[in-house]
């Protein structure tokens, strides 16, 4: 993964929905007032208060929050579906904020395509001539766009569907439609606002699973907002957590569940299952110089949970290897350590700077 040029680089934006909305961010003394006092003093409200982050090339980048922390308008404001207020918004270093109507058409057709919780299928239109749709928009001819979507509409899974009717399918083969069709334009990125809050649990999962496997296979960059905990953690390389406009936490998953910020990302964390989320990298010490080369081994990235069970199944430390290498050493005390939340000691050589937002 290539972690030096972001694809979307966003530094300090605002969006104000109200009276002359554009002062809010110019004022110092406006933006320190809580969302109340705003709406008191001058009736507009902040969606998005001053958020900066980078997302990197072939990430999946999550934004959390509860209902009306400004996740959705924050995606939205990515493709200028909503206008900022303020800030500046980047696309491989293209002004996202100084694109002419065509130039933002072609981000929106072919560089970053959303996929909706609320599909927006074509009632009349094959599945498809649906996935082809956003192709015969670009002017695609018809051989080569049915063509083109019908290796989409296989890739997700719904291989012999092709000449059904969106009435015909269920909420989670629907939305498969949805996330062919975005991914049928071959879009730099893909981004997901709540595309499977309306899913039954186990569609949900799916459907999950398949992004996870599209993820993996194509390593397409990702923006995907939620409101859910678990699918952040599953899904994000990185998370944004959001509250009142302000992301409180930016930062792996490891990181927010391991160190939360302050007491509302503790708060919120507190029922996450740490082993199934912390990896060896945070329990390990440093290997001693006589270590004999026995016990069983582990990856760095295995989750605290993989390690418990190799060391209770060999009945001793298990050694982390990296490259053939061993970088590191753990046993149950420290691992148990790390479950409780009392014991958190910093790989040698490993540690990874925070994220700054």
């Amino acid at each position: 993964m290539d972690t030096t040029a972001p694809v979307f680089s966003v530094e300090g934006l605002w969006k104000v929905f109200g009276p002359k909305a554009e002062r809010v961010p110019a004022d110092p003394e406006l933006t320190a007032l809580d969302p109340a006092e705003l709406r008191a003093r001058t009736g507009c409200t902040a969606a998005v208060r001053d958020v900066s982050f980078d997302v990197r090339k072939g990430e999946v980048f999550v934004v959390m929050g509860l209902s009306g922390s400004g996740k959705s308008t924050l995606v939205r404001c990515l493709t200028r579906l909503i206008e900022p207020t303020a800030g500046t918004i980047a696309i491989d270093g293209e002004d996202v904020r100084a694109m002419d109507r065509s130039r933002l058409r072609e981000l929106r057709r072919h560089r970053a395509a959303m996929v909706f919780q609320h599909f927006g299928l074509l009632p009349h239109r094959t599945v498809l001539d649906n996935v082809a749709y956003g192709l015969e928009i670009q002017g695609m001819g018809k051989n080569e766009r049915r063509e083109r979507a019908a290796e989409v509409v296989a890739k997700v899974g719904l291989e012999g569907m092709e000449h059904r009717r969106p009435g015909q399918l269920s909420g989670g083969q629907r939305q498969r439609v949805g996330l062919a069709r975005a991914l049928a334009v071959d879009p730099e990125v893909l981004l997901f606002d709540e595309p499977f809050s309306a899913l039954d649990p186990m569609i949900r999962r799916d459907m999950q699973e398949e992004v996870v496997r599209l993820h993996q296979e194509e390593g397409r960059t990702m923006v995907f907002i939620t409101h859910d905990l678990q699918e952040a953690l599953k899904l994000g390389d990185r998370i944004a957590l959001m509250r009142d406009g302000r992301v409180v936490q930016l930062g792996t998953p490891e990181e927010i569940v391991g160190s939360p910020a302050d007491d509302y990302v503790r708060e919120f964390v507190r029922d996450v299952p740490r082993e199934q989320v912390m990896t060896v990298r945070t329990a390990m010490r440093r290997p001693s110089a006589d270590q004999d080369g026995s016990g069983p081994a582990v990856r760095p990235e295995a989750t605290v949970s993989e390690a418990i069970e190799a060391v209770a199944r060999a009945g001793s430390p298990a050694r982390v290897m990296d490259k053939g290498r061993c970088v590191g050493v753990v046993d149950s005390d420290t691992l148990l350590g790390v479950v409780a939340g009392t014991e958190q000691p910093a790989p040698p050589g490993t540690e990874q700077p925070k994220e700054a937002v």
